[in-house]
């Protein structure tokens, strides 16, 4: 076993060979919190508390929306105001199967959207009119709850939504009777996330499940959030132009 005194005289002896390198000046702030990047001479100072704040809608519902509800119904308890459980957030792949690639793709797009990774839905039983076998996947699903959830549910109101090609609104009848809303999406594109493919575009469902008792609760919760529901009332819709007797020819054979 080495002498402790050797020791340090051949650290010495290597050191006055070798002298050590000056280290770079560090930059002193008065919070320790504060991280700072060095780039082209310039500092740029990033909070470690900024990744740790509610989401916005979050805060919009603990401090605005909360106190409209208990005064629209007369809540008693703040814990009979209705709130967002959860958001499910699925995607069927109907040739999962055969393409093992796509359904892969398909769960990093929907992991980009959502924040969160899906999991792999499975056939239950045995189909053979559809050759689908019992454990087969057929698509892909998300559960979020939480800040994930509402860090989502901000992001497709404000970017989602109004993004949608020729969209005029949420149907304000697709409750399920106990407080939940459905709603589906064309296009996976609408996010910033996805880029846009001129193929074959993949849609998906999004189901937002409350704890509200009644429909019109739940309506009146999402609407403050955020959520464009379509005005009651006739919807004006891009109808096609019938044809009559007179665009066609018997002589022609065929329309002029």
């Amino acid at each position: 076993m080495a002498c402790p005194s050797l020791l340090r005289s051949s650290t010495s002896s290597f050191h006055g060979q070798f002298p050590i390198a000056a280290s770079p000046p560090r930059l002193a702030f008065g919070n320790p919190r504060n991280v700072s990047v060095v780039k082209a001479a310039e500092v740029v100072l990033v909070e470690k508390t900024e990744s740790e704040k509610v989401s916005r809608l979050k805060t919009a519902y603990l401090e605005r929306i909360i106190p409209k509800l208990k005064e629209e119904f007369s809540y008693q308890n703040i814990h009979e105001v209705p709130k967002v459980e959860k958001v499910v957030v699925n995607c069927g792949i109907g040739d999962a199967q055969q393409n093992a690639k796509g359904l892969e793709a398909a769960m990093r797009d929907l992991a980009l959207i959502t924040g969160q990774r899906p999991v792999k839905t499975r056939a239950k039983a045995s189909l053979a009119q559809f050759k689908i076998r019992e454990g087969q996947p057929l698509g892909i699903a998300v559960t979020l709850r939480g800040n994930v959830m509402y860090a989502f549910l901000d992001r497709l109101i404000n970017l989602g939504f109004p993004r949608t090609r020729d969209f005029q609104g949420l149907n304000p009848n697709s409750f399920d009777g106990n407080g939940n809303y459905g709603v589906g999406i064309k296009e996976q594109s609408v996010f910033p996330e996805i880029k846009f493919d001129l193929g074959k575009g993949r849609g998906m469902d999004v189901c937002i499940k409350t704890t509200a008792k009644t429909d019109k609760e739940a309506q009146t919760l999402l609407a403050l959030m955020g959520m464009p529901f379509r005005e009651t009332g006739p919807v004006t819709e891009v109808r096609k132009k019938k044809l009559r007797s007179h665009h066609f020819s018997r002589k022609g054979g065929g329309r002029k």
